[in-house]
Order: C-alpha cells, then structure tokens, then sequence
C-alpha cells in the first residue's frame, strides 16, 4: 500500500530516522555518490558504521580524498556485487541509485542486498517519481523514464519471489533549488557517472522551459520522491 506523506521532506536523513526503527545500525549505502547522506547518519547516530560503494571511478576517488569521517569506509563496487560478508549490515540504502544498475543486473543486485543483511534487516530505496515539472525538464535530454520503471519492477519481482519482504511504500515531496541555469547544467548535466550532452537545439529548449521557474532568488521545483521499504 502507497503512504503519501502530507509534509514537505527538506532532509531525507530526518525523514529516513523516522521511517527505519534503528539506531547505532551497521549501514551500507550502494551508489553514495559524494556520500552526504552516509555522513549524516554517522554524524547524528543514526549508523555507527557505513559501508559507502560507488561505481563512478572520479567520484570514489573524490571521496578518498575528503576529509575521514569516522565509522565511514569507501568502497568501488556495484550493488551486483557487494564485497561484504553474509549477515554483516542492519540497514542496506539506495539512494536515485537502483535505476543506474543495468536492467538485467537488477535482480542480481537485490539478491546481493538480502545476502549482506542481517534477518529483519531494511532496504531503504529512494527514487524520483517519473512525473513533474522538473521530470518533464530533464528527460528532453535524459530520459530515464525505462530504467525507473525497470528499477521498481525489480523490486516488485524480489518481493514476489521472497528475496525481500514488501514492507510500504511511501510518497513525499522535496524541494529543489537552482541559483540559475548554470548551476542547472552543472549539477544535473555535468555529472561524472554519466554521459550527457546538450546538443544545441536541445540545450535551447531546456534553457526556455527551465527559466520559466526563475525568480530573483533563483530556480524553484517541487520532485516527488517514492520511498520502497523492504527487508530481509
């Protein structure tokens, strides 16, 4: 059943500590990124471990290179192949990261995920809901409206087959906020895990529909986020 939450959500990490009944829990985050959320729950208690995987090459090496947080541990490795232990995580999360994993390596993936954790262990999974504003902005030049729906189905068939057990789904709204359509390309375009391009015509079009939402204090969106709570 879908829960939609009537609160606006400007910290998933405050919204995360009420969803997952844990604290202190050994975490591992699949597709970090730059790994703000796998420090958030350290900082704040929520984890007392953190195995933080990313495939992107330039991203794990920017993490390397960043100050240590202690309990946080950096790994280069896909969700197909976690390099953990069986029954050695409380908590599994990913973050707009299912869908990055190639289609016909999802299944593999949520395998992997239940083998790591421990029984009674959640997956927390948190991807944008193909619909919007700033959904309908993006995908004229990077549509991702296939490997979402590839990504959910993934984690209906896992239920279905009781890989994971289906715990809820719930729905909230967050805000997202652009200084202005540079900062648009830079955060969302020129990003190191994959490969996009803004042709010319594209890149006009994108601008036009884009500053129709800027304001003197820049860019505003409302993305509506689908969280899958699922466990072990």
């Amino acid at each position: 059943m879908m829960m939609q939450t009537p609160r606006l959500v400007t910290d998933e990490a405050d919204f995360f500590q009420d969803v997952i009944p844990v604290r202190g829990a050994r975490v591992v985050e699949l597709g970090c990124g730059k790994a703000a959320f796998a420090r958030s729950l350290l900082l704040r208690g929520i984890a007392r471990s953190v195995d933080a995987f990313e495939v992107d090459a330039l991203q794990h090496a920017a993490n390397l290179a960043a100050p240590p947080v202690a309990g946080l541990r950096f790994g280069r490795a896909g969700a197909e192949a976690i390099p953990l232990p069986g029954d050695s995580c409380d908590v599994a999360v990913m973050l707009k990261s299912l869908h990055h994993v190639p289609m016909d390596l999802q299944g593999g993936a949520l395998a992997q995920i239940a083998r790591v954790l421990v029984p009674g262990g959640w997956l927390y999974v948190s991807e944008p809901v193909y619909a919007g504003d700033f959904n309908d902005i993006v995908k004229l030049f990077h549509d991702e409206g296939e490997v979402r729906a590839a990504a959910y189905a993934a984690l209906r068939r896992a239920a279905d087959a009781g890989v994971l057990r289906w715990e809820r789904e719930i729905v909230f709204d967050t805000p997202l906020h652009f200084r202005d359509f540079d900062d648009f390309v830079d955060r969302i375009v020129r990003v190191t895990h994959s490969d996009i391009e803004l042709a010319p015509p594209v890149a006009a079009e994108v601008r036009r529909r884009f500053e129709r939402f800027q304001g003197p204090d820049g860019a505003h969106f409302v993305r509506q986020m689908r969280i899958n709570l699922l466990r072990a």
